[in-house]
């Protein structure tokens, strides 16, 4: 198998050959170019506290110890904020020797500040699949800002297929960079492995920088769009003169890059955990860009990154400019079918600041 991420054609192949099961026939829209939409199944367990199965142990053995009572899905039901619940998906693997995988929520679930990971039988780390498991997948789903609706078949997480080392060195990126400009600025500041990302706090022609998630609110149900209003459950916020802004202790806010993204077709990126020690907050949830994001081509000139930031024990001030976080990029096995963006009607291609798709555009 070539190393690198599978693409769309390659992912469609495992449930061929029986490398991925499912429970029901997959969605038109659930395989993307570089990674597949994971469905929830039809209970979910509230548990006490998250946590980890460990070495050699299923999930359910501790589910079945922690879970405090089940909540049926088939027909809809709210999740609470501050509360745990884990979900066995519908989606099952029993992947050959040399293929592994790592997953990942989807960018509409961190946007709406839903933390989720994935865990499988065995595991001794969230969202990572080893090469050669057999075996159930399951969610963890804690909404912390705003209560959710969820049903069977809801999709919050991705899975991205990976064979080999498919990872860009600093050399590789910096030789990348050159040739099919990743971010807009020039001068990328390239080192840690990754490309780094700036914020914006200048704002758009109207001074909006971003927007602050509202305590108290009513539900989101996830599989509607364009169902809510944007007031009754964000504060918009505006440029200050110096350009800077105070995120206070565990508010959540939707931020903008400063500078624009591009993903080319054969390449898929992804953002990793920010260094603690630069600053005590959390950026981007949801990390897989897909191939073709930001691409011209695919209509995404000018397409920033959206980041979801927490700030964590104390306030802490952001400056315009100031890096929060970093893109790797990873080979693709092979070219998608269909890249992000045009070719499937994408969400988020061309995006400056946006919400998630639930909310109705303010005019």
């Amino acid at each position: 198998m070539t190393p690198g991420i599978l693409a769309d054609a390659a992912i469609a192949a495992l449930f061929e050959t029986g490398a991925l099961v499912t429970e029901r026939p997959l969605d038109g829209d659930q395989i993307q170019p570089a990674s597949l939409d994971l469905r929830l199944g039809a209970r979910a367990f509230r548990v006490r506290a998250s946590f980890l199965p460990g070495r050699e142990t299923p999930v359910r053995t501790k589910l079945d110890r922690l879970k405090l009572h089940e909540v049926d899905l088939s027909e809809g039901a709210v999740l609470e904020t501050g509360c745990v619940y884990i979900v066995p998906l519908m989606e099952r693997l029993a992947l050959p020797a040399g293929l592994s995988a790592s997953t990942n929520p989807k960018s509409s679930t961190g946007r709406l500040d839903i933390f989720t990971r994935v865990m499988v039988d065995g595991g001794q780390e969230f969202d990572k699949v080893p090469a050669g498991y057999h075996g159930e997948l399951y969610i963890e789903i804690s909404p912390r800002t705003f209560p959710i609706i969820v049903r069977a078949g809801s999709r919050l997480s991705q899975i991205r297929f990976r064979s080999g080392n498919a990872l860009l060195n600093e050399e590789q990126l910096v030789d990348l960079h050159a040739s099919e400009r990743l971010v807009s600025t020039g001068d990328a500041n390239i080192s840690g492995g990754g490309i780094a990302l700036s914020i914006d706090l200048e704002g758009d022609e109207h001074g909006l920088i971003g927007y602050r998630g509202k305590r108290h609110t009513g539900v989101i149900d996830v599989d509607r769009k364009a169902a809510h209003d944007v007031l009754d459950f964000w504060e918009p916020i505006h440029r200050r003169q110096a350009a800077e802004m105070v995120l206070d202790p565990d508010e959540f806010y939707i931020l903008v890059s400063r500078e624009a993204v591009h993903v080319p077709p054969l390449f898929a990126a992804e953002m990793t955990p920010f260094d603690p020690l630069v600053g005590e907050f959390r950026v981007h949830y949801a990390g897989f860009f897909d191939p073709g994001f930001g691409h011209d081509p695919a209509g995404g000139a000018g397409s920033r990154a959206v980041l979801e930031v927490r700030s964590h024990e104390v306030p802490f001030i952001l400056e315009h400019g100031q890096i929060v976080g970093r893109l790797v990029y990873e080979h693709m096995a092979e070219r998608p079918n269909a890249l992000y963006g045009t070719d499937l009607s994408s969400n988020y291609q061309a995006q400056g600041l946006k919400l998630s798709k639930h909310f109705r555009s303010i005019d």
